[in-house]
């Protein structure tokens, strides 16, 4: 089978520190084309300015992977779709659950594949978390999500808009484990939402969920965190307590003993895109957007004192 030829839309930090290698350790994919109407290109590579721009160009693309905001990801992966050019969206999927649903019936219609992708799933304690976890009697669970916005986000006035996710940008990395690796569905039984004056997402949020045996789920997000960062996920079972850190990717068990591999996040998702390329199937998994939207739909408000970068 030859390489998948594949433009990446939109240059920014998460395309050039993990979209960019992942595709060039992978051999089911050569990089055909970028999109970014800003910035520098890559030397050798074509550049253009806007999709609909390559899409009527010369140049062959077989796939797009759309590393845009999501505020603006809808109109290029419907543009894509459209052409039959297989679609990889980085996280979150979309800026609604209605226009992802649009999307995911688009790609069936069409037949060019649609990756959701969550790359946190692929942390490399994740996937043996799921399995220690199924069967398990789950009491309770908690997740601790605390970074600072200033280190991970600088300059990206986009996330602080009314659809921009804030902290839950995020946050929604560890929600996508979370609905991975818990035997049992859980949803959101209350929240609040800590927002600054000055800005339309919020900085915090505590949220309760509980899942469908009624194990109760605490989350506590906030972009206010300095010093170490944290990134866990500590859930107790009748077995005694599992714990991921560092976002996934180490995991303890009971007994104590941890599992540290190497970060395989992005290579792991390409993978999984070009075996559903392959098989002519897409993966459009909504559970962690849903669960954000129902934060914002179900949780108060509370103002905090005005974020200055």
């Amino acid at each position: 089978m030859s390489p998948i030829r594949i433009a990446i839309v939109g240059l920014g930090k998460i395309a050039r520190d993990q979209h960019l290698p992942a595709i060039a350790g992978n051999d089911a994919f050569t990089l055909a084309a970028t999109v970014s109407p800003r910035g520098t290109p890559l030397e050798g590579v074509p550049n253009f300015r806007s999709l609909e721009e390559l899409l009527q160009s010369d140049t062959p693309v077989d796939a797009v992977a759309l590393c845009t905001p999501p505020q603006v990801r809808y109109d290029l992966a419907a543009l894509a779709l459209s052409k039959g050019v297989h679609t990889f969206l980085e996280k979150p999927p979309g800026a609604t659950l209605a226009e992802v649903a649009v999307l995911s019936d688009q790609a069936d219609a069409s037949g060019a594949s649609l990756f959701a992708s969550w790359h946190s799933r692929y942390a490399a304690g994740v996937a043996p978390a799921k399995a220690w976890l199924a069967g398990r009697k789950i009491k309770s669970a908690k997740i601790i999500w605390r970074e600072d916005v200033r280190v991970w986000h600088p300059g990206q006035d986009w996330i602080w808009e009314s659809d921009g996710l804030g902290v839950f940008d995020p946050g929604i990395n560890a929600l996508s484990i979370a609905t991975h690796i818990l035997p049992r569905p859980f949803f959101l039984k209350g929240a609040t939402l800590t927002i600054p004056e000055n800005r339309q997402a919020p900085i915090a949020a505590d949220l309760s969920f509980t899942d469908t045996n009624g194990a109760p789920i605490h989350m506590d997000l906030d972009w206010r965190q300095t010093g170490p960062q944290s990134w866990d996920i500590i859930v107790e079972t009748d077995a005694g307590a599992l714990k991921l850190a560092k976002g996934g990717a180490v995991l303890t068990l009971p007994d104590g003993s941890d599992e540290v591999h190497k970060d395989e996040e992005y290579p792991g998702l390409y993978a999984r895109f070009a075996q559903l390329v392959k098989d002519g199937r897409s993966d459009v998994d909504i559970a962690p957007l849903r669960l954000v939207a129902d934060a914002f739909l179900r949780g108060k408000r509370e103002a905090t004192e005005a974020f200055v970068e």
